[in-house]
């Protein structure tokens, strides 16, 4: 039988993302060596070190009741990668992190379950004049993603997501990279394409969210989303006016709250049933957000709470 497309599903119910890899691979209690060369952090690496670990943290997602999960490849761009030393090998290293998340779905046959290709920022910020961080030619950046994209899509992902994003020039560069991709590939999926805000609602560069919004929203993109940096409570203001535009539909993908500095550590302590509450809210007064899922300190216990929301909600529409 053949699987419903990303798309048709978004168009009949919510769909549910997964919560956070990072904490999640924390679990492990990894150690330098476990990580390829010893470079401790370097997450998606673990593909080729532990890719049992990585298959078992998609499981407990899907368990949890994820209709989507993200691939672990974030920092898998050919910039990142080129940090530790796999940079030539980008576009396979993006095919085998896509095939295993892929592989596991496949075990799930009581519903549709898509695989999305997570896409982070290279760490450049092109449209800045910083000495560093801003010069970098632009092509560079393009060609980074192209490689990303063509491992991902090759894998097998059913959209590629585009996400948090600190600088609306890097994320233009990236939806083009995609298009490019499937352009000479013949192979076309949905793009998302996300922002990431601070608690005042702009980019890291200062770019709000209509800006952000209008510079991207006519580019092929097919769903326009918001994830990380605050929780779901500071993100409301820019869900209410993407939520006027009635055009593309949304993705809300926050934190477990906003950041808490505890001896120089992120903590993130809403619980699942705050998050629950403040994300099926939205799902009640916004009716363009069509995705939502669980970014910095969510686990499956939030995502199990999110798909509780979700199916009371369809369960009283059908009633």
């Amino acid at each position: 039988m053949t699987k419903e497309s990303f798309l048709d599903a978004i168009n009949d119910r919510i769909l549910l993302f997964d919560g956070a890899m990072g904490t999640e691979i924390q679990r492990h209690n990894p150690k330098p060596d476990d990580f390829p060369n010893s470079q401790d952090g370097f997450n998606d690496g673990l593909i080729l070190t532990h890719p049992e670990w990585i298959r078992q943290i998609h499981q407990s997602y899907l368990d949890a009741g994820a209709d989507c999960i993200e691939t672990n490849s974030f920092g898998s761009n050919k910039i990142k990668l080129a940090e530790y030393g796999f940079g030539d090998e980008t576009v396979d290293f993006n095919k085998k992190i896509a095939t295993l998340a892929c592989d596991v779905c496949k075990k799930y046959s009581d519903k549709p379950r898509y695989v999305i290709g997570s896409m982070g920022p290279t760490g450049y910020l092109p449209s800045s004049d910083d000495p560093d961080l801003g010069q970098i030619p632009l092509y560079e950046i393009r060609e980074a993603f192209e490689l990303q994209a063509k491992g991902l899509i090759q894998g097998g992902v059913d959209a590629l997501l585009i996400e948090t994003s600190q600088d609306i020039l890097e994320v233009k560069l990236v939806i083009e990279a995609c298009h490019n991709v499937m352009s000479r590939t013949g192979k076309v999926i949905p793009i998302i394409a996300n922002a990431t805000l601070d608690q005042y609602g702009k980019m890291l560069l200062g770019t709000n969210i209509q800006a952000a919004y209008t510079t991207v929203s006519d580019m092929g993109i097919d769903v326009f989303g918001l994830n990380c940096s605050t929780g779901p409570i500071e993100m409301i203001p820019s869900v209410r006016w993407l939520d006027e535009q009635n055009e593309h539909n949304i993705l809300v993908v926050p934190n477990a709250g906003m950041p808490e500095n505890d001896d120089g550590q992120a903590i993130y302590k809403m619980t699942p049933k705050k998050m629950g509450a403040a994300l099926g809210d939205l799902l009640d007064d916004y009716k363009k957000v069509r995705i939502i899922g669980g970014c910095c300190g969510t686990n499956p216990e939030h995502i199990e709470e999110l798909r509780r929301v979700i199916d009371k909600k369809a369960n009283s529409i059908k009633g």
